[in-house]
């Protein structure tokens, strides 16, 4: 079969798919913006369902017909597609549907950067053909600041991330009004399941004796399929290594140097610049996030070690034999995320280091408004008077008054030194925390 008579066939199998049942999401995508709209985010996270749910209201509200929708899955291996053949989707649609204009078509491109050399398509046929273009990709560098590049102004980009915790009540069936008591056990319950398993849709809902099979393929396409053969890393035994030695580390400053100087001393063969290297793909891909130190002056913000953060609490659950001291950190690694996929467009995330520690600052226009404390129980004295020292310090130092500490299970309020500190558990405080 020809390449176009393959493109045929898939663009009218999947009209004829439609609408497709799929579960409701927190972000919806508008239709009507006229702008190139974006959806970077991890692979399975969602973002082709963000499409379906977007589709299935333009059919539903009868904007356009099944046949003005064109998808196309781009990291269907049948494809192959790059600069050369691309312009090949048009003339298939086209003599599908010779009578419709292809500026009344809705186009919707999934992982696109699996084709070589697409963004000089893209931006012709939107200039020329079509205002009504979505983009997936699990690559935030190619699909922001390339495309950003070459088509400043005209785009709109919408993170998708995997299941925020209302969400996976959503999936899972668990009422999320608190208020009722048998509610309230249910929702713990959940939230238990939610901070060691994750939030990865299909995992969610698949039956237990697949997920860790299913997290550990995800992982095995990141690592192949989104770092060594995109970025053509020729032993990839020592990236797998310094993955997992940065997913160990989670919630604490990290020293690329110190990972080097171990790899170096166990005899394994990489560049110190090779390291930095990978853990600027492992963001783009969206394995990792990292947090910088809270500094007043923009200068000082990006000196010192960096925080990481893991996409998911179950791929790191799934890569490390998990210990019960790592209940901190999966508590703070999912906090972040929460914070991270709500943050706003004009707000920025920190953590905060002077002479104690806050683990998160949020800044609005330089201005902080936020400051978070994370601790998985606070039962014993010590535990308590760190954590409130530390959000105190960040307090003082960065004039804010809005003080949380997120907790497992405590919930409490007080007044010290002044300032309102409030401690909520963090299922709680993410169903409450928009």
């Amino acid at each position: 079969m020809g390449k176009k008579e393959l493109l045929k066939q898939l663009i009218a199998g999947f009209q004829a798919s439609l609408p497709v049942e799929v579960y409701p999401r927190e972000l919806s995508l508008p239709v009507d913006s006229g702008k190139i709209i974006t959806v970077p985010g991890v692979r399975r996270c969602g973002k082709s369902s963000l499409f379906l749910l977007a589709i299935n209201r333009l059919i539903r509200e009868r904007v356009v017909t099944k046949e003005q929708i064109l998808f196309l899955n781009f990291d269907d291996e049948r494809l192959q597609l790059n600069a050369d053949n691309l312009d090949e989707i048009l003339q298939a649609y086209r003599e599908l549907y010779p009578a419709i204009p292809l500026k009344e078509v809705y186009m919707f491109f999934d992982e696109v950067q699996m084709a070589d050399d697409w963004q000089p398509f893209v931006r012709r046929v939107y200039e020329q053909e079509c205002r009504h273009i979505f983009l997936t990709g699990s690559n935030s560098r190619m699909l922001s600041s390339e495309l950003a590049t070459s088509l400043r102004g005209r785009t709109l980009q919408y993170e998708e991330f995997p299941l925020s915790f209302i969400e996976f009540c959503n999936f899972t069936g668990v009422d999320t009004n608190y208020y009722v008591p048998e509610n309230r056990a249910k929702l713990i319950n959940a939230f238990k399941v939610y901070l060691h398993g994750g939030g990865f849709p299909e995992v969610v809902l698949a039956a237990p004796l697949y997920k860790d099979r299913i997290l550990q393929e995800y992982f095995f396409v990141m690592l192949y399929k989104d770092l060594v053969e995109r970025y053509e890393i020729r032993n990839p035994e020592p990236i797998r290594y310094f993955i997992k030695r940065v997913m160990s580390n989670l919630t604490k400053p990290t020293s690329i140097n110190r990972i080097y100087n171990e790899l170096k001393s166990q005899g394994v063969s990489i560049g110190k610049n090779t390291l930095y290297d990978v853990i600027v793909q492992t963001e783009s891909v969206y394995l990792f996030f990292s947090l910088t130190k809270y500094e007043p002056s923009l200068v000082k913000e990006n000196t010192g070690d960096k925080k990481y953060y893991c996409i998911d609490n179950g791929l790191r659950s799934v890569l490390l034999n998990s210990q019960s001291e790592d209940n901190g950190k999966l508590l703070e690694n999912a906090v972040f995320l929460h914070l991270r996929r709500t943050l706003r467009i004009q707000e920025e995330l920190h953590y905060y280091k002077g002479k104690k520690e806050c683990d998160f600052v949020v800044t609005e226009f330089d201005k902080v408004t936020r400051l978070i404390q994370v601790s998985y129980q606070m039962g014993d004295e010590e535990t308590r008077r760190r954590e409130i020292e530390g959000l105190l310090e960040a307090a003082r130092a960065t004039d804010c008054q809005e003080l949380v500490i997120v907790t497992m299970e405590t919930e409490a309020e007080w007044r010290e030194q002044d300032m309102l500190i409030r401690v909520l558990p963090a299922w709680k405080w993410m169903l409450y925390a928009r």
